[in-house]
């Protein structure tokens, strides 16, 4: 089932249910830089996600717009494996874009749908305090790691109780007045581990491809159901694209530390996607 009937059905089937958990249903979606890079992508995905019912919260990556104007401004991106190099001019682009252009016209685009969202930062009500990430081998700059002890969930409710939809940038702050760049997959886990329990919660990855597969190069060779035991067998045998394993990694980190439910599927599938019907489930056996 695919559109908002689809949402519907599967609220009116999952209600008896979470009140027998005598919790309430939280979604808490990510989504990277291939749905904010492309405007009609992410119009049609703020259309689904407004008309999820209940309480959410949308977690966003940086997407390519921040490179882009940073080539503009002089400051060229660096990267090491994959990962950003964060100096002194680079999270000050990245707070400018993340936390503000990028966030807000999300935010922008969930209020043209009837979605009271706000927009934030880890800075903002202290949400997410975090650690400069220490010099090793790699000195990755101001990138910032969370323990999520360090979390206060009561302060995440106030916002959900008041009926606000939270829209999440992918920045930090250390309590020492420095912005930090932070992982958006490791964000979503760490805020859905401090939900998990005030509410029954659902966290989803949305990316663009159809879900963890065996082949990178055919939709259709999707893992329908992923336990740990099976994971390591496919990472053992190089059976899955380097790119997508940190995304596994969050993902069980949430489910072993007491999340309900994990999905990773195409941002373009998203009602049936959170109904079960496509992507990925992570579970523990």
């Amino acid at each position: 089932m695919g559109g908002s009937g689809g949402i519907v059905e599967y609220f009116k089937r999952i209600s008896m249910n979470d009140l027998a958990n005598n919790k309430e249903r939280l979604f808490i979606i990510k989504i990277g830089g291939n749905v904010i890079d492309d405007s009609k992508n992410l119009d049609s995905f703020i259309q689904e996600f407004a008309n999820i019912e209940g309480k959410k919260i949308l977690v966003h990556g940086g997407g390519k717009i921040a490179t882009a104007i940073g080539e503009k401004s002089g400051i060229q991106s660096k990267y090491i494996d994959g990962r950003r190099i964060t100096d002194d001019a680079t999270i000050d682009l990245v707070t400018m874009v993340y936390g503000g252009l990028v966030n807000k016209k999300i935010v922008a685009k969930l209020q043209s749908v009837n979605c009271n969202a706000i927009g934030i930062t880890g800075a903002d009500a202290n949400l997410l305090p975090a650690k400069k990430r220490p010099v090793k081998e790699i000195d990755y700059g101001w990138v910032g790691d969370i323990n999520d002890t360090d979390i206060n969930p009561k302060t995440w409710q106030l916002f959900l109780e008041n009926g606000l939809t939270l829209v999440v940038a992918p920045l930090t702050h250390d309590g020492e007045g420095h912005m930090l760049n932070t992982n958006a997959d490791t964000i979503a886990s760490v805020i859905a581990v401090n939900l998990s329990s005030f509410y029954n919660v659902k966290l989803v990855f949305c990316f663009e491809k159809n879900g963890v597969l065996l082949n990178v190069n055919d939709e259709n060779s999707v893992v329908k159901q992923l336990n740990s035991n099976t994971y390591q067998q496919l990472k053992e045998s190089n059976s899955l694209f380097a790119g997508i394993l940190p995304k596994i990694d969050n993902a069980f980190d949430a489910i072993n530390k007491g999340v309900k439910e994990v999905l990773i599927g195409n941002s373009s599938q998203l009602s049936v996607l959170i109904n079960g019907e496509s992507g990925t489930k992570i579970s523990m056996q």
